[in-house]
């Protein structure tokens, strides 16, 4: 057994196989994978094997299609059937709800170029008579789609692996990770049979391995606790049954017809596909519990849980209803084994936190269709430095320190309930809430504020009567709430509006090394003392890896600002840029001051007005004024008793400041910034209203407009890139050039709809481009989106169609910030 390698993979499934084998083609020539049983003894031998393109994310949907593509040419390389049925996937409706939610994601999947078409209920009849259609809206048909062996799948990927070079171990052990400095030693135990059960033998070996990989499935909790991160990957308990014989279906086949796809009942939360002339039966029920919260039992293997039919009596029914002649079929066979869940539904692939090459894969809920890609795009990461496409909603680090085992267990319940409950781009999940709250949010709450939740945190999304039911206000459409966030924008562009922003991340960075770190790794010069400014700091590819305020407190002394959700994973790559650069620049220290200090952002052309009434100083009729206290700055005041570092910037292209404080005073300076504005009419604002304000200054946003697969001049911000210094990615970034171009569009859409970010942009019958924000226009009376289009279409005043429920409707391409493009109203004097 080889004892040095380049990657080490830990974890025998479907998606440890299939990074290995993406590692070597690569050109990795000395990987190796540890398994501690068979290969496939995890969750992969009990998956259903299906194969879903079905996914609101732009990322995941890109993995699945890499997947779905790639396990087709399995065979042709290792001679192997890997057994996939391309019986493609029926995906039903029986609401007009669900027609909307498939008509968004339908949208987002032509901008992956992922093939699709729509089908009547009478087409279905037609071609499967056996399905019940009469209460369907419709149904979405994926024809390359279908489901595979899983077991098949893995062998062959592990035997493509071999065949480039890759060593499998089984019945290995990873029981122990070291980090050196320049790379890991891995223990290794071999593993024995004893009773039945896997236990440790004697025989031990440590690997050396430059970089180490994670796909340990059900025992991520046991790699947590061994490498001292946090992994909020933790199984839930998944069922699905096997019926006998059913003779109409039989029959059916017999006829020379072709098989059934796999059936998605979405509205009665279950799956079925055929299977030997008789049926498979799976589904999404409540209740499901998390097992395994605190690791895997050692006697626990290919092993499965007790059935409860109970649990799924209404889906079974369901079933019997959608396909009347499976009615009389008996149980062949059920499975309830455990299925690894995340609080989101999404994996976690890329950098550990706080750890040099180590690499995580975990948290697979559907991972037989996501390895494939998986392994493809951690490979490219890995290798290549980055991806093609921008990884960052799968990244580890999206889940900060705050996470704990409670958290992650009860929201993996509610994830896998929820994945056949309608997916509204403006759902807020229940589930562990409240838990982490600003002083504020009691007073908030009393107001009629209605939460989302950020990194844990809740914010205010916008403001509602008492009584008024944010669940039932859902919609793919314009929501119950809409009119509400309307009112907050008004407020900001006609008066004065307050928002709390106490979620964004915020960290000082300070020392003799500090202003060398920040120069090197930010893009824009850096600002004067008492100055900001807005910069980037990029990838080793030269594309967008953090926004940052950069707030200069002192020479050697910044206060920088990052999005909130993007807290741990902004941070980490801070940190791990200190550590590789203070032997260089000297020493540099990084504090994380997040909950230290609470931000509310006021903004509109009163509220000057509102801080005038407050604010205390030696002169306070000038104290704000332009002259003092000029766009771009930052200054410390007194507001009341509250000391405030007040920041003169406004994400709403207002007028504004924001008011950065610290957090035990919130309430305080609450109360009379409400009291102070009540004359101005002051409205408190949340952040749907913002997130609509910010696109018609074409501000752009990290995670939308802003990520890893595009550089800031692709997102048109050359004024915020300082060509004449080097900084980090920067050769990257010239080497790029402009392959699209991030824009504004003004969109004359449906009259109860606005679009959300996702959908595909068309010139005549190209596509052209997607949008990546999308919203309504107060200013304009008409929706907004921003998005990325070819850069000879970034021109303003072209025409272009936006995709909205299987429509084009028409847009325009706007200049940069189409409202106050002069950027009069933020910098007027007073």
């Amino acid at each position: 057994m080889k004892t040095q390698v380049k990657a080490l993979v830990v974890g025998g499934g479907a998606v440890g196989t299939s990074i290995a084998y993406h590692l070597a083609r690569a050109g990795w020539d000395d990987v190796m994978l540890l398994e501690r049983d068979e290969l496939t003894s995890g969750s992969t031998w009990h998956a259903a094997g299906l194969l879903p393109y079905f996914n609101m994310s732009y990322a995941t949907t890109h993995i699945h299609d890499y997947s779905i593509r790639f396990y087709k040419t399995l065979e042709e390389e290792t001679g192997l059937n890997a057994g996939f049925a391309v019986v493609g996937n029926l995906r039903m409706a029986q609401t007009q709800e669900r027609m909307d939610e498939y008509m968004l994601y339908a949208s987002t999947a032509e901008t992956c170029g992922v093939p699709y078409q729509w089908m009547t209920p009478d087409e279905i009849k037609a071609k499967w008579p056996l399905i019940r259609t009469e209460d369907l809206k419709g149904a979405l048909y994926h024809h390359t789609d279908g489901y595979i062996n899983p077991a098949d799948v893995t062998m062959a990927m592990a035997k493509g692996a071999r065949q480039r070079g890759v060593m499998i171990e089984r019945k290995w052990q990873a029981d122990a990770f070291h980090w050196t400095g320049t790379h890991w030693e891995v223990t290794a135990t071999k593993m024995g049979e004893k009773g039945g059960n896997l236990v440790p033998t004697e025989e031990q070996v440590v690997i050396t391995a430059e970089h180490v990989v994670t796909a340990s499935g059900n025992h991520a909790q046991r790699t947590a606790k061994m490498l001292g991160i946090k992994i909020p990957a933790i199984p839930v308990e998944h069922q699905f049954i096997v019926m006998d014989q059913d003779p109409e279906l039989v029959k059916f086949r017999s006829e020379g017809n072709v098989e059934h796809p796999v059936i998605r009942d979405a509205d009665a939360q279950s799956y079925v596909r055929e299977e030997r002339g008789g049926w498979i039966l799976g589904v999404y029920e409540k209740d499901a519990p998390a097992r395994f919260e605190y690791g895997v039992p050692d006697s626990f293997r290919a092993d499965l849980f007790q059935l409860d039919l109970e649990r799924i009596e209404d889906q079974y029914m369901a079933m019997n209803h959608r396909i009347p002649s499976c009615e009389d079929c008996g149980l062949k066979d059920d499975f309830n084994g455990p299925i690894c869940y995340t609080p989101d539904g999404n994996p976690l692939v890329g950098p550990a936190p706080g750890l040099d090459n180590m690499w995580l894969a975990e948290g697979f809920s559907f991972g037989i269709t996501a390895a494939g890609g998986t392994g493809y795009y951690l490979a490219q990461m890995m290798v290549e430095g980055e991806a093609e496409i921008d990884m960052a909603s799968l990244d580890p680090k999206r889940y900060g320190d705050w996470m704990t085992t409670e958290y992650a267990a009860r929201k993996n319940e509610e994830c896998y309930e929820h994945v056949y409950i309608l997916h509204h781009p403006d759902e807020e999940r229940p589930a562990c809430r409240p838990l982490r709250t600003s002083p504020a949010y009691d007073r908030q709450k009393a107001r009629g504020a209605q939460f989302g939740q950020v990194n844990g945190w809740e914010r205010p999304n916008y403001y509602a009567p008492e009584g008024f039911s944010d669940h039932d206000a859902r919609s793919f459409r314009r929501g119950g709430w809409w009119q509400y966030a309307v009112e907050e924008a008004k407020a900001i562009r006609d008066s004065v509006g307050l928002i709390d922003a106490t979620a964004f991340a915020k960290h000082r960075i300070s020392g003799p090394g500090a202003t060398a770190f920040l120069d090197w790794f930010t893009t824009n010069k850096l600002p004067k003392v008492g100055r900001i400014n807005l910069t980037y700091a990029l990838t080793d590819h030269g594309t967008t890896r953090t926004e940052y305020t950069i707030v200069r407190v002192a020479e050697d002394d910044y206060y920088l600002v990052s999005a909130g959700a993007w807290h741990a994973y902004d941070q980490d790559y801070l940190y791990k840029a200190i550590m590789e650069k203070e032997p260089e620049f000297g020493r540099i220290n990084e504090q994380d001051v997040t909950t230290q200090w609470g931000v509310f952002a006021i903004a509109g052309p009163n509220s000057r007005d509102v801080l005038n009434a407050l604010v205390k100083d030696a002169d306070p009729a000038t104290v704000l004024s332009n002259k003092r206290f000029p766009w771009l700055s930052v200054r410390n005041i007194e507001l009341g008793m509250c000391p405030v570092r007040a920041i003169r910037v406004a994400y709403t292209g207002e007028l504004g400041w924001e008011l950065h404080h610290p957090i035990e005073m919130q309430n305080y300076l609450f109360d009379q910034l409400e009291k102070a504005g009540e004359k101005h009419g002051m409205k408190l604002v949340g952040a749907r209203a913002q997130n609509w304000l910010r696109q018609e200054k074409s501000y752009r946003a990290f995670g939308t407009e802003l990520g890893r697969d595009a550089t800031p001049l692709e997102a048109d911000l050359p004024r915020f890139v300082d060509l004449g210094k080097d900084f980090h990615g920067k050769a990257r970034l010239e080497a790029t050039g402009v392959r699209s171009k991030c824009v504004t569009l003004l969109i004359d859409g449906p009259a109860d709809a606005d679009p959300w970010g996702r959908e595909a942009l068309y010139d005549g019958d190209t596509r052209v481009g997607r949008l990546t924000s999308g919203g309504y226009s107060v200013a304009f009376g008409k929706s907004i989106g921003m998005g990325y289009v070819t850069p000879d279409l970034a021109v303003p005043g072209t025409k272009l169609q936006v995709k909205m429920f299987d429509q084009l409707w028409p847009a325009e391409v706007a200049e940069d910030s189409p409202y106050d493009s002069t950027n009069a109203r933020i910098r007027v004097d007073g």
